[in-house]
């Protein structure tokens, strides 16, 4: 959310701030965060109404560095132990992004929805028995991230202990 221009002012990597929509091989993802999508994370949704403001992005960056990171790590912190250590896709018809999935495939067609906010690997089949939502996970401890060969979509996982997907 704070990358600002770096990245493709340096690297000519472009930032989505908002999901995109692309048709590869005649396949239409709908590519995105997921961060604020669907029904509920409201805690998330109004943090992100402050970490997006200007206004408080300035503030933060009149902090040193050491106090600004020992902030992010303290509220990350707290984002995890309210998560809690159990697996927390139990449930499809509480998960906001699934949710969020079934609602916009009621007006729209995709294949497959596209996301990381969860930080878990989630490969689930949605209610029209074709479109997919799958969330990459994450980087640090699964390892896992997603591969498209041009005929489907996998999510696949590198060198780690950690290989389980959620979903169906």
């Amino acid at each position: 959310m704070w990358m600002f221009r770096y990245l493709e002012g340096e690297m000519d990597i472009p930032i989505y701030r908002e999901p995109v929509i692309r048709i590869l091989k005649g396949k239409k993802f709908y590519i995105g965060h997921g961060d604020g999508l669907g029904p509920g994370d409201k805690g998330y949704k109004f943090i992100k109404k402050i970490f997006s403001n200007k206004f408080c992005q300035w503030a933060f960056g009149l902090l040193h560095p050491d106090i600004g990171l020992a902030l992010m790590r303290f509220f990350s912190a707290k984002s995890r132990i309210y998560m809690g250590d159990e697996d927390p896709f139990k449930d499809p018809g509480r998960e906001w992004l699934v949710q969020f999935c079934e609602d916009h495939l009621k007006n729209h067609v995709i294949d497959y929805y596209i996301f990381g906010h969860r930080h878990l690997p989630i490969y689930f089949t949605l209610s029209d028995g074709k479109s997919k939502y799958i969330n990459l996970g994450e980087w640090m401890f699964a390892s896992s991230y997603g591969e498209w060969d041009g005929i489907e979509f996998k999510l696949k996982f590198y060198e780690s202990e950690i290989n389980t997907i959620y979903g169906t």
